[in-house]
């Protein structure tokens, strides 16, 4: 009974999905089922392997969270910190140090790279810390709100590839499609996954100065309100997940918009984009913490 019913949730899932691929109005926001096992490790099998552990530098990451802002299994920046910091500690060679809810002077002159989940104003203080850690070649990574700025966009932008200016989102389920497979990063990926979480748009920005390695299809509503859903039938694809390296600096970037909901960081093909994009950011061996991507996840036979 417990396998029937296992299977019964994943092919209304699936429906799901396919439903949402040509209806927009949908949004529900309901926990995803695991992954197949099976389905996982072929992945994480493509990746090459180090000859041994030795091989990897020593990679310092600092984890900044912020104030927890929205209800039950959202936004849950604190709990995120919490978690993570011992999950990425396990891997070979890597110092884990937090911050809560800014970085002190000391911590960004110890840091190889630094991952942002908070919410925060992104001011002209900020924008300079960032840009004193690009300048010496340090990564940024920013896991969904952390993208979100309240004032000088453009030059947010600049430290961040794109910008987000507070405008459409919606939450539910998401047909994610790679849009540049050749990336490293998405290497043994299936070219769509189906996702529950939350998009956001439109970006504010060049985008022929970031690469986007995954969309969403999305609606467009062209009234006032544009966080209206549902929209109209126009349709946007939009960016989930890119890199950039700002042209002034030494610095790489990552950013994945996904991570609204909790249960996406136990999701192992979000955490592969997750882990992968972290370590391009911060120049080392894209696959080094692959093995974190299972790490007490639950999966399916």
């Amino acid at each position: 009974m417990k396998n029937l019913r296992s299977s019964f949730c994943v092919l209304a899932f699936a429906a799901t999905i396919a439903i949402q691929t040509n209806d927009y109005r949908l949004n529900s926001a309901e926990a995803p089922p695991p992954r197949r096992r099976s389905e996982v490790e072929s992945v994480l099998k493509l990746a090459p392997k180090p000859e041994k552990d030795a091989a990897f530098r020593p990679l310092r990451i600092l984890l900044v969270a912020g104030p927890k802002d929205h209800g039950p299994g959202e936004h849950d920046y604190p709990a995120w910190q919490k978690q993570w910091a011992p999950l990425l500690a396990k891997a070979h060679q890597v110092r884990v140090s937090t911050a809560f809810p800014w970085p002190r002077p000391d911590q960004w002159d110890s840091a190889d790279l630094v991952v942002f989940y908070l919410k925060t104003k992104w001011n002209g203080a900020q924008l300079a810390d960032i840009k004193r850690l690009q300048d010496r070649g340090g990564g940024v990574v920013t896991i969904h709100w952390a993208i979100g700025c309240d004032q000088d966009w453009h030059s947010h932008a600049q430290r961040f590839g794109l910008s987000y200016k507070a405008a459409s989102y919606r939450h539910g389920p998401v047909a994610l499609k790679l849009s540049d497979p050749s990336h490293p990063i998405a290497l043994g990926l299936p070219s769509t996954m189906a996702f529950v979480d939350e998009p956001y748009w439109p970006f504010i920005g060049d985008a022929s100065k970031v690469r986007v390695l995954a969309t969403s299809d999305e609606q467009i509503h062209r009234g006032d309100d544009r966080r209206a859903n549902p929209g109209d039938d126009t349709v946007q694809t939009v960016p989930v997940f890119w890199t950039a390296e700002p042209a002034d600096s030494k610095g790489r970037v990552f950013v994945s918009i996904f991570g609204h909901y909790t249960w996406t960081f136990d999701d192992p093909y979000f955490r592969l984009l997750l882990l992968r994009g972290m370590a391009w950011a911060a120049r080392d061996n894209i696959y080094r913490l692959d093995s974190l991507a299972i790490e007490g996840v639950p999966l399916r036979d």
